[in-house]
């Protein structure tokens, strides 16, 4: 079943790749009319005979990107996505043809497409990164002849760096994720199938049992010696630590001295004095 959908496809997109190399190329004045018709009128059957007239553009664009591993029919559809972009916004009072002129929305199209699907991993995140994932392969061909099984050198990576005007982390960063493909961290550390996971190596952000039952036992121990050096201050000077200090939401000088029926300054003289009894008695338990 999955092989003769996989031929019919085939052939839709084989019939689809015939029908656009048959449509006859518009001359610049076919062009303006149909586009006048479209951003003018909206007239369908004008948008229609001008994106269908150039299909053999979206074409052959997809197939300068079918080496990134995405289908060829999927880039096509995205291609043809740009070429109504183009049609959309193009403006017939400028000099220039349709053709130039939806060129670069069908390319700009077909790379946004294969930056969003050719790793699980978010690239091309910047103008700078993007440059490089279309443009790195290409010059690490030209700069040092490198294979491609062999890593950049370091004068490599500084002689891009210097030719796409970007920053030298942003080569190795692309670097390591084009030449790097997505895994698993399901998969074995070994082809035996028999050990551990790659996930097994990456390092817990979690506190390990042992730390967390010790973080755990020290909070009480803290909290009980808090709770015990609170009982020696007078309830006024409970009170005001407790509402600034041990709240969410601390009460400012201005509220405890409104509840307590004394100055704000005096508020904080009581702090400052009560404060300093805590770390007194605090210092005593840990020594």
């Amino acid at each position: 079943m999955t092989i003769a959908l996989n031929s019919a496809t085939a052939l839709s997109d084989l019939s689809y790749i015939r029908e656009a190399m048959t449509r006859p190329l518009l001359s610049r004045e076919e062009e303006y009319c149909l586009a006048n018709r479209w951003t003018k009128t909206q007239d369908e059957k004008a948008l229609h005979k001008l994106t269908k007239s150039y299909m053999r553009l979206v074409i052959a664009m997809a197939h300068k990107f079918k080496y990134y591993g995405l289908p060829v029919s999927d880039l096509i559809q995205e291609g043809n996505v740009g070429l109504l972009q183009a049609a959309s916004k193009f403006d017939t009072s400028k000099d220039v043809r349709f053709s130039t002129y939806a060129t670069w929305w069908v390319r700009a199209a077909i790379q946004d497409f294969v930056l969003r699907n050719w790793s699980i991993v978010r690239t091309g995140t910047t103008s700078a990164h993007k440059s490089l994932f279309f443009k790195l392969r290409y010059l690490r061909q030209k700069i040092e002849g490198a294979s491609a099984d062999q890593g950049l050198t370091e004068k490599g990576r500084h002689d891009i760096a210097d030719h796409l005007n970007v920053r030298l982390q942003d080569v190795e960063e692309m670097e390591r994720r084009l030449f790097h493909t997505d895994q698993s961290l399901n998969a074995p550390l070994s082809q035996d199938g028999e050990s551990d996971e790659i996930l097994s190596l990456l390092p817990a952000n979690t506190p390990s049992p042992e730390e967390w039952v010790t973080e755990s036992k020290d909070s009480q121990t803290y909290k009980a010696w808090l709770e015990e050096a609170l009982s020696q201050l007078k309830d006024r000077e409970q009170l005001i630590i407790r509402k600034r200090h041990l709240r969410e939401d601390g009460a400012t000088l201005e509220t405890l001295g409104k509840e307590l029926n004394i100055s704000k300054e005096r508020v904080r003289q009581i702090e400052a004095e009560a404060m300093g009894k805590l770390k007194k008695i605090l210092a005593r338990k840990l020594t």
